[in-house]
């Protein structure tokens, strides 16, 4: 049967390979960034390669806007949703414009609510679904109030997960750690100066098929990766001193 899905923060990144991969698996895509022409340049590929995908240019930030990605979820015909939108900022949390702290957990908090809220009835009315939420294994330690908001998001997942998977609607919060994207470049950080050795990084297309084999088995938190898996398993062990030191280097 052919499903469809939302995907957030779809013009680059991580957000663009869920929505390879989805299409890939036969599901219709809809795409939703602020950035017209990078979603147009990625439907077509879409479509190119057989797939279909329309296209929702919108600024979650702007109450209008979201609200028409809202209207589109409670519609009804979304199976997959993926709140994947987002953006870092510098760790010196002192140093940051309050207002830019406002936007950032906003966006990832309010907003990866809000749709959530939005898509679960119809879900819920139909006994499947699925919520991919990405977070970061930031969000699993003490990390700048980047990993204090992804925290919020693991927290609601796992708890959501709880509630809805036994009514059809599974909800996992997807945990990776450091992914050659352009998301570092947009801090200002140019490649090769994060200060992150090299077997830390993981690529796109391992993370999103490892995230969507995990939402298949209905698991609340995916951490893609062995050696995630193990790092964030030892910070829970280490006292938040140790993490925290360890945890400064990159962004």
């Amino acid at each position: 049967m052919s499903r469809t899905a939302l995907v957030t923060g779809a013009s680059s990144g991580i957000g663009a390979e869920f929505a390879r991969q989805l299409s890939a698996r036969g599901a219709s895509v809809v795409l939703v960034a602020r950035d017209a022409d990078a979603l147009d340049a990625l439907a077509d590929e879409i479509r190119s390669a057989g797939g279909r995908a329309d296209v929702l240019v919108a600024d979650l930030l702007d109450d209008a806007q979201r609200a028409r990605v809202e209207e589109r979820l409670a519609a009804g015909g979304i199976d997959v949703l993926v709140n994947n939108a987002g953006y870092g900022l510098p760790l010196a949390f002192e140093r940051n414009d309050i207002e830019d702290e406002a936007r950032h957990l906003r966006l990832h908090v309010e907003v990866t609510m809000r749709l959530s809220r939005a898509v679960l009835p119809a879900m819920l009315a139909r006994g499947n679904g699925r919520i991919m939420n990405v977070a970061s294994v930031a969000g699993l330690m003490p990390r700048g109030t980047y990993g204090a908001a992804k925290g919020w998001v693991v927290s609601f997942s796992r708890w959501a997960n709880t509630v809805y998977a036994p009514r059809g609607v599974t909800v996992t919060a997807v945990c990776p750690g450091f992914v050659h994207t352009n998301f570092h470049e947009r801090l200002g950080l140019p490649p090769g100066e994060e200060g992150v050795s090299r077997w830390m990084w993981l690529d796109a297309p391992q993370v999103v098929r490892e995230a969507l084999r995990d939402a298949a088995r209905g698991r609340a938190v995916s951490i893609p990766s062995l050696r995630y898996k193990v790092l964030t398993s030892l910070a829970r062990m280490l006292p938040d001193s140790l993490v925290v030191a360890a945890a400064s280097r990159g962004r």
